[in-house]
Order: C-alpha cells, then structure tokens, then sequence
C-alpha cells in the first residue's frame, strides 16, 4: 500500500514535459539589430580578441503556443530605427555602432501580431541591447527573474540596462521566478537558469514538434567561437558561476540533442527561416 501511494504521487509530481511538444508550436527570429564594435577585446578574459572588431546580432524571438505568445529579449528598441547612421557610443571599452534595420513593430505585423498581442515577455537578462522595446509591453505578464531584478535595482548602469525593468515590473503583472521556469505548464517552452554572465541570467529552451529542442542562448555565449573555446567576457560578473551554467547548458543540449542559437551571432541567424517563416 505504501509503494502504491509512493508511486501515485511521485506521478503527480512529473513535470508536464513528459506529454512532449504541443504541435501548433512555432518559434519566429526577429531581427532586433546589430552591434559592430571597434574592438572585441572586453569579450574575452584571455585576450583572443584585442584589437579585432565584429558586428554582432541582436537577436529576439517569438513564440507561438496554444496558450499564449511568448517575446524572448526585446533587442536594442526601435527609436533606432530612425536614425540613419545609427547611435555610437562608448560600451565596455569599444566604441560601438548601435543600428536597427527594421522594427519589431513592423516584424510582429508581418506575422499579424502588435505589442499589445504579446501575452508574455521574458528576457535572458537586463543589459540594454535585450530590454530596448520592453517599455512598448504594457500589456503582457512579465516574466522576471528575481535576482536578476535585485542586481538591476542595486546597479543603476544606463548603458548595461534598462530603467524599464525596474520601472516596467511596477506597472504590468508579474511573474517572478528565481529557478528554472515552465513557461506554458507542459513543458513545451523552458526558462532555464544559467547564471554568471548577470546574476540572474537564464537561457530559453524550446521543444518544437518538428524541428526539435531549440536552446536560445541569451549571453551565455556571444560568438561561435566563444562556446568551443570556452571564452569568458571579461565583464560577466562571476566567472565560476558562468562555467557551472555552460556545464550544465551544455549537458542539457547534449543529452536532448538540441540546437543552440547563439543569440549575438549573426552566423546562427542567418540560418533560421525568414519572416513571415518559422521553426516548428
């Protein structure tokens, strides 16, 4: 009788991933700008990239479930968009190119969506070049990462965050979370905690129907070459934390046989389908 018991509950305490992906699940890549830094030196602690310069991708995604739409990051914002040249500015040592080619605004429509069509939005972190479009969400559940929140409010840095993480959070529901978080309750679409890069950073894991597990990175990694080597940003803000969380991520991956999308590359993202296109 005692197994019995043991048995119906520890059923009842599977996680929900056990009933597989839901088959209307579909994951969008939206082109949410570039960043051509002069000199790549601050993305390596062992000094790779001094002197080299790259123009990395600001990714964001959108997914689609039964249940709701998901926005993952929100890019660089799309004030940008109308400034020809771009905005420069001095970040981490770099002199940086910030541009938008295309809106999100005008991406979502191409899919028939708006900001207001966005039931929750998620976020890898909250440097700037992931919470640009954060304030057009006034009407989505936030979903936040509470030690990531914490670590906003005590470093008020403008050009590492957003003041609408802590401002947005306020004004809109909110969930907080502070482990790994089961975004639609069936373990289709996963927040993943992965923390060092920020102390609350996480990644996104999304186990589509056809395509198969599609891990999205968030700064976990910023280049292809950064995950095979191992590099390490010299401004993560725990190196050790930051190799537990590529262990882990990686063991993940390898054990699911996931696609990762390095976010920041321009490579993974060019690989993806095209709008109004999309993994499913």
């Amino acid at each position: 009788m005692k197994k019995t018991l043991l048995a119906l509950l520890l059923a009842c305490s599977m996680p929900a991933a056990a009933a597989g992906p839901s088959a209307d699940l579909r994951l969008y890549a939206l082109d949410c700008g570039r960043l051509a830094f002069e000199d790549l030196g601050q993305f390596s602690d062992t000094f790779e990239y001094d002197g080299h310069s790259r123009t990395m991708q600001a990714s964001c995604f959108l997914i689609r479930h039964p249940r709701g739409v998901l926005l993952w990051d929100a890019g660089l914002g799309d004030r940008l968009a109308a400034m020809r040249d771009g905005r420069r500015a001095r970040i981490l040592g770099s002199d940086v190119t910030m541009t938008v080619p295309v809106t999100l605004a005008s991406q979502l429509a191409s899919i028939g969506l708006d900001f207001d069509g966005v039931d929750y939005f998620a976020f890898s972190h909250g440097h700037a070049d992931h919470l640009g479009n954060a304030p057009a969400l006034t009407r989505a559940t936030w979903i936040v990462n509470r030690a990531e929140l914490d670590w906003l409010r005590r470093t008020p840095a403008p050009e590492r965050t957003h003041p609408a993480l802590s401002e947005g959070a306020l004004r809109v529901g909110t969930v907080t979370i502070e482990r790994d978080h089961d975004v639609f309750g069936d373990g289709s679409v996963r927040i993943l905690s992965a923390p060092g890069h920020t102390p609350g950073h996480q990644v996104l894991l999304v186990r589509l129907p056809h395509s198969g597990p599609v891990l999205l990175s968030g700064d976990l990694y910023h280049t292809r070459d950064n995950r095979a080597e191992r590099r390490m940003p010299v401004f993560n803000v725990d190196r050790a934390d930051t190799l537990a969380s590529i262990d882990r991520i990686e063991r993940i991956v390898a054990r699911l046989g996931a696609r990762v999308l390095i976010q920041h590359s321009r490579e993974d993202f060019q690989t993806l389908p095209a709008l109004p296109g999309y993994l499913d």
